[in-house]
């Protein structure tokens, strides 16, 4: 009799008890699976001091015209230069042909009087003397790295020696007149 009653239920479409117990097992191990895995996929997210290098800001306030700073980004040099209208005029009259990677000056500054770069030499990933006053700057009055002798002018494009591509220009922009977000 017992066997008809069950007979009864499924052939009326309704759910068993057998289907609930299957559905809900089925639903517990999809949400304890997911639990187990969650911690793995989270893992692979970068860490919190990691992602507060991600930006860095700072202010060009007081930074005369000629003088530079360098500040640190995702753990590399960033030089910032102040640059002169003499430094202006010899980066935006260069002949492109001259240049083993061309790049016009207005493609690589936001602000002609702020030049702002990654600095680390593209040939072995020094970093290249010439943000100081003091320092050597080179043949074209920008860097100079003396490891392999390469020459970066005032825009910070290659001009001479090994390395193969200019200074990198790293994603900046100015959250106003003096402040300056890299990242």
């Amino acid at each position: 009799m017992a066997n008809t009653a069950h007979a009864h239920a499924a052939d009326a479409g309704g759910e068993t008890r057998r289907d609930f117990l299957l559905h809900s097992t089925v639903a517990v191990g999809a949400i304890g699976t997911a639990m187990m895995v969650w911690p793995l996929i989270d893992s692979m997210n970068p860490a919190a001091d990691t992602l507060s290098l991600s930006t860095t800001e700072f202010s060009v306030d007081g930074i005369s015209a000629g003088q530079g700073i360098t500040v640190v980004w995702r753990g590399k040099p960033v030089f910032v230069r102040h640059r002169t209208a003499a430094e202006i005029e010899s980066a935006e009259t260069v002949d492109m042909g001259d240049l083993p990677d061309p790049q016009g000056d207005a493609d690589r500054v936001q602000n002609p009087e702020f030049l702002i770069l990654v600095g680390v030499c593209t040939h072995l990933g020094c970093i290249p003397l010439g943000t100081k006053s003091t320092e050597p700057r080179g043949d074209f009055g920008g860097w100079f790295c003396p490891c392999h002798g390469s020459h970066y002018d005032t825009s910070g494009r290659i001009r001479r020696g090994p390395a193969p591509t200019n200074l990198a220009v790293p994603p900046y922009e100015f959250v106003s007149d003096t402040t300056v977000r890299v990242g």
